[in-house]
């Protein structure tokens, strides 16, 4: 999920400042991994890693996962990346701010909103996913969805509800933190 959050906002930063030739098709190709189903894309993944001789493992399972959070990532941050006011940025290197110094302290600010939904929205697809890491995980790398797949086939325990409690809780309490920091954002523009 790390991964994706970096290389989504550095893709996204990238789509929007620079112009080049193919870069509609980029950004259509984003799509692609939310798109098709799952298994379209843990097969074609685990074809993949085969063809390249990539023996399946962790290595595997955090290429899959970066591969399909990725646009989720990237999709937030261009959305967040938009809907700012770029002359803020004209003004602080106006003043003597270099690019670097323009960048952390105006851009990344005004995007983090975009980043953070990016990294929620990555976190619950990763920590939910169980085609994908199923076809990429090797003996070695077991997620948690595929662990507690595997304890439902044998019946429903103890254990496997104090999982998907501590899932659901880990996911809820994200959402009340972003739910939290937004009204604190509102009530800050409010206060201005």
């Amino acid at each position: 999920m790390v991964l994706a959050v970096l290389l989504g906002t550095l893709i996204a930063f990238g789509m929007y400042k620079y112009k080049f030739k193919g870069k509609n098709t980029i950004d259509t190709l984003f799509y692609i991994p939310i798109i098709i189903p799952e298994i379209v894309l843990g097969i074609a993944l685990m074809t993949m890693f085969s063809i390249l001789s990539i023996g399946s493992g962790m290595k595997t399972l955090i290429i899959a996962h970066t591969t399909f959070c990725i646009p989720y990532v990237v999709f937030n941050v261009k959305a967040s990346i938009a809907g700012f006011d770029h002359s803020v940025e004209e003004a602080s290197m106006d003043l003597g701010a270099n690019r670097i110094q323009t960048f952390y302290n105006i851009t990344l600010p005004m995007i983090f909103p975009g980043i953070k939904s990016g990294a929620f929205m990555a976190f619950t697809l990763s920590i939910d996913d169980v085609i994908i890491s199923y076809f990429t995980s090797g003996p070695g790398s077991v997620t948690l969805p595929i662990k507690v797949m595997s304890m439902v086939k044998r019946g429903i325990t103890p254990d496997v509800n104090a999982m998907a409690t501590i899932i659901m809780l880990i996911v809820l309490l994200m959402l009340i933190v972003s739910q939290l920091n937004i009204k604190e954002r509102i009530k800050m523009r409010k206060a201005k």
